[in-house]
């Protein structure tokens, strides 16, 4: 196979069909919908629940938070309409060229500790999954810990008391501490959806927002041969 046909068959899933499939597989991920419309952007605002978030919908927008792309606690229709608009308005500025689908609309999820959870395959060993501090905090302070697929309880256990930032899991200057057990539970479930899916090349889910009675993950994205 040429390089230029592997790279043909490579695509990136959108945040809504990743987390469309990783919820598929009971892995916990914010309730996240496409909207192709600003009337369908409010109605789906409506089912899911305010306060909500918009994001903008296209592969060709790297930097969507740069470009006005993302509007977060959206309270009601009228801020939803307004911040379609706005979206709309500023990608287009910045990006000209882009193909946009919409927006996905997801709730907006209760801040926690941020967290990474990720997947990429290396040529001799195959997948190998990483944990770390998530958000801007994994390219800032690159504190992340790695295990070979599959991955055990224990194996998730030693992961995260690994990195350097594992006292802000803790309950660090009287910060809620995270629920150990369910970060646990989530790396050993990223690496069983890896056994079951070799199609799935890279996978990120960042951030994770770790909880003192749960985690989420707030954003995700899954790189898959079709």
């Amino acid at each position: 196979m040429t390089q230029s046909k592997a790279i043909a068959e490579t695509r990136v899933l959108t945040e809504v069909e990743s987390k469309e499939m990783l919820k598929a597989a009971g892995l916990p991920v914010v309730d996240t919908r496409l909207a192709c419309s600003k009337k369908e952007a409010v109605s789906i605002s409506r089912e899911i629940g305010f306060p909500v978030v918009l994001k903008v919908m296209s592969a060709d927008v790297v930097h969507k938070s740069d470009s006005g792309g993302v509007k977060l606690g959206l309270a009601n229709s009228a801020q939803v309409e307004k911040a379609y608009s706005a979206i709309m308005s500023s990608v287009k500025g910045a990006y000209p060229e882009a193909k946009i689908q919409g927006v996905s609309v997801q709730s907006m999820a209760r801040p926690g500790v941020e967290v990474i959870v990720g997947m990429s395959r290396d040529p001799q060993f195959g997948p190998v999954l990483m944990f770390g501090l998530g958000g801007v905090l994994v390219e800032l302070l690159k504190d992340v810990s790695f295990r070979i697929v599959p991955v055990s309880k224990a194996d998730a256990a030693e992961m995260i008391r690994e990195i350097k930032g594992f006292p802000m899991l803790e309950g660090f200057r009287g910060s809620e501490p995270a629920d150990l057990g369910a970060l646990e539970k989530l790396i050993v479930g990223v690496s069983e959806f890896i056994e079951r899916n070799p199609q799935v090349k890279e996978l990120d889910l960042n951030p994770v927002f770790a909880y003192k009675d749960g985690v989420v993950a707030v954003d995700a994205r899954v790189i898959a041969e079709s």
